[in-house]
């Protein structure tokens, strides 16, 4: 909204400082800002409401240290990082931009489904929340909206790389002075479903391109068989493990902090002409709007890890865990890297591989030896340290390094190929 008054005041009145708002950098660091007073400050309001109303979290016996402490903490907390989150992006960003519009679709709807599970947990006094059917048709219908909006709208294209070097053009004005200037060597906008694929050296994967057996100049048409499937995989995978992942202080909100300035960054050079033809890679228009999004989401994160470090004030509950799985799962996909979340989300994959791993090793010892045996001593992962007596500061700790580590590689595949 604001960005649109200061336009409105730029032209009109010529307001001084009002141009500022055309650069997507000052706007990023507005969003920030606005995201982590809202979150730091507000939140402290917020927190002390849930403690009112009595919205405290019920502890599963798991006999790990320090469980029963946690006793009571409030939690539906995520409505700190929804609200952190929504608030600096309807203030800063182009709100007609299709890949903002999806963003906040997400935002608002996943962070629906989490507080719908949290509101019967804790209102309701069901331990198991909403059934776990309910949840994951919730994120296949995003995923179907999300496939059916890159593959359908005519605002999300792509512009392919011709060449790494750029072109001198000498240009002459009114008064006859010359000026030299670069022009980037893209190909026209075109309506694609290209993706970037790491460690290879042309870079890119087309959906399409997976139904060879179908006639060269139908493939489009059908591509949304291979290409929409493959977006509701990805988020209801990185949702869920989000999800397991937050099973310790600090543990989801630090790791997703450090995940979305990595999604930033991707966002800020594949928008940018000069960084996109500087890397060779394929630019997006318009797709550095979200930079404005995920500097609200990285300082949301931040501000609630103040209130979410060890020992917890709250927690962010399902209302938080689904969202921000679903925000970098939705993020990656609108930015053409969902072939990086492997990498650059690997705590959370492990996370959940540990819970996959754990289940089927249980049951299938089982059903052969007549008793279950188990490959860690609990899961998700983070559990089977702390049954180790580990602190949980340091689990925490050394899982952000191992993240921060994940990201600086995820960001050298620009140039690894």
């Amino acid at each position: 909204m604001l960005y649109y008054l200061a336009k409105y005041l730029d032209r009109v009145f010529d307001f001084p400082g009002a141009g500022m708002f055309e650069y997507i950098s000052f706007r990023a660091g507005a969003a920030v800002i606005t995201s982590l007073i809202i979150s730091m400050i507000f939140g402290r309001q917020i927190i002390n409401f849930l403690r009112r109303k009595q919205v405290g979290e019920t502890v599963r016996d798991l006999n790990l240290p320090g469980q029963k402490e946690k006793e009571g903490t409030p939690t539906m907390g995520g409505l700190i990082i929804i609200l952190a989150i929504v608030i600096p992006t309807l203030l800063f960003a182009k709100l007609d931009n299709i890949y903002i519009i999806v963003m906040l679709v997400t935002t608002v709807w996943l962070g629906f489904i989490g507080f719908l599970d949290d509101y019967i947990k804790v209102f309701k006094k069901n331990k198991n929340g909403l059934a776990g059917k309910f949840k994951v048709v919730g994120q296949v219908l995003l995923g179907v909206f999300v496939g059916i909006v890159v593959y359908c709208h005519p605002d999300i294209v792509v512009r392919d790389h011709i060449r790494s070097s750029t072109n001198m053009q000498t240009e002459v004005d009114s008064n006859g002075a010359e000026s030299s200037s670069k022009t980037y060597s893209f190909s026209e906008p075109k309506k694609d479903l290209e993706t970037t694929i790491p460690f290879v050296k042309n870079h890119e994967l087309n959906y399409k391109d997976i139904l060879w057996f179908v006639d060269k100049d139908s493939r489009y048409k059908w591509a949304w068989l291979i290409f929409i499937p493959i977006v509701i995989l990805i988020v209801v995978a990185v949702s869920n493990c989000a999800n397991l992942t937050d099973g310790i202080d600090g543990l989801a909100t630090g790791t997703s902090a450090i995940i979305g300035a990595t999604l930033g960054i991707f966002a800020w050079v594949s928008g940018n002409a000069v960084f996109a033809d500087y890397l060779d890679i394929m630019m997006i228009p318009n797709v550095g709007e979200l930079t404005i999004f995920v500097a609200a989401f990285v300082g949301a994160c931040i501000g609630f890890l103040w209130y979410n470090t060890n020992p917890a004030q709250v927690f962010m509950g399902d209302t938080g865990s689904l969202c921000i799985g679903g925000i970098i799962a939705v993020f990656a996909i609108l930015i053409r890297k969902e072939l990086l979340l492997p990498i650059l989300c690997g705590i959370f994959v492990i996370e959940g591989l540990s819970v996959i791993i754990q289940t089927s090793w249980f049951k299938f010892t089982k059903k052969r030896y007549g008793v279950g045996r188990r490959v860690f001593r609990m899961s998700p992962l983070h559990h089977h340290f702390q049954q180790k007596k580990m602190p949980e500061q340091k689990i925490v700790m050394r899982f952000f390094i191992v993240g921060i580590i994940l990201a600086v590689f995820t960001l050298v595949t620009l140039k690894i190929r």
